[in-house]
């Protein structure tokens, strides 16, 4: 079961980020989708089925504001969650880097749900009074994209310092970054800092599938992306898997969903978030490579 944290109605309080209760938390999402399927044999029914006659259809338009490395995962999470509600019409999601939507939002955008790539751009929604709490959905760490076949030879971050791999015709490799406002770029920083390396970045990108473009287009040699971007570029790019650091983990990505308090269509975005952290929609976040919250 869900349980989300309340916003208290005291002005002192302040809403806060739920870490997700999930079978297994801190395992791989692929290990808990295998265990619900072994169990009985039976696909575990999906918690936004309709369960009794009774229960109310959801109609009308439901509108996502996402994180630009959610766009495959949360596609199909769309097309299944629609498909299930046949008279429910969801809008084409909206993309973009953690930190614009959250601004947007803030400035009066209307959505039903948000979906942020870090928890600073949730709290941000969070302290301007736009929901009540969120729940932790999923988890993503970032790896180096490259040109398929790695022409440069790059072996892990202290390659993409300045001046420490040059292309064959001398020139120093160009390597793209996320801006540091938003969650991919946040968690660069984090990286590159425990790495003790210098990287000037030849641009700094607004949300990471900008830096997975140039990548793919040979505008960069590489960039820092999620594994989830690298795994969805398919044979467009390769990922520069295996790169060691002491604290790693400080620059894993927590993902944070919420259904805003001012949506437009309450009963679906409730509905959407809670099909999201559900077991289905868990296996859905897995295929594409997402870890658990």
């Amino acid at each position: 079961m869900q349980h989300r944290t309340a916003r208290s109605t005291s002005s002192t309080a302040r809403p806060r980020l739920r870490r997700a209760r999930f079978a297994g938390a801190g395992v791989a999402i692929g290990a808990v989708a295998l265990l619900a399927g072994c169990a009985g044999g039976a696909a575990e029914p999906s918690p936004t089925a309709s369960s009794g006659a009774d229960e109310p259809a959801l109609t009308g338009e439901l509108t996502i504001y996402a994180a630009a490395s959610l766009s495959g995962a949360f596609d199909e999470l769309a097309a299944q969650f629609e498909a299930e509600h046949p008279e429910l019409d969801v809008l084409p999601i909206t993309y973009d880097g953690s930190s614009v939507l959250a601004t947007q939002l803030i400035e009066g955008a209307p959505a039903d749900v948000f979906a942020s790539a870090d928890e600073k751009n949730m709290t941000k929604v969070l302290d301007a009074g736009l929901a009540d709490g969120a729940d932790d959905f999923a988890t993503n760490v970032l790896e180096i994209a490259v040109a398929p076949g790695n022409p440069l030879g790059i072996a892990g971050l202290d390659a993409l310092a300045d001046g420490a791999t040059k292309t064959a015709d001398g020139r120093p490799a160009t390597v793209v970054l996320c801006a540091p406002e938003v969650p991919c770029g946040a968690a660069s920083q984090t990286l590159i800092s425990a790495a003790g390396i210098t990287l000037t970045p030849a641009s700094e990108e607004q949300n990471v599938t900008a830096v997975l473009t140039k990548v793919k287009s040979g505008e960069a040699d590489a960039g820092l992306v999620y594994v989830t971007d690298v795994k969805a570029a398919g044979d467009a790019v390769e990922g520069v898997e295996g790169v060691e650091i002491a604290n790693a983990a400080d620059a894993t990505n927590v993902y944070p969903l919420t259904a805003l308090s001012g949506a437009p269509n309450p009963d679906a975005a409730a509905a959407f978030v809670a099909f999201v952290t559900s077991a289905a929609g868990q296996k859905v976040l897995a295929s594409f490579g997402f870890g658990a919250p």
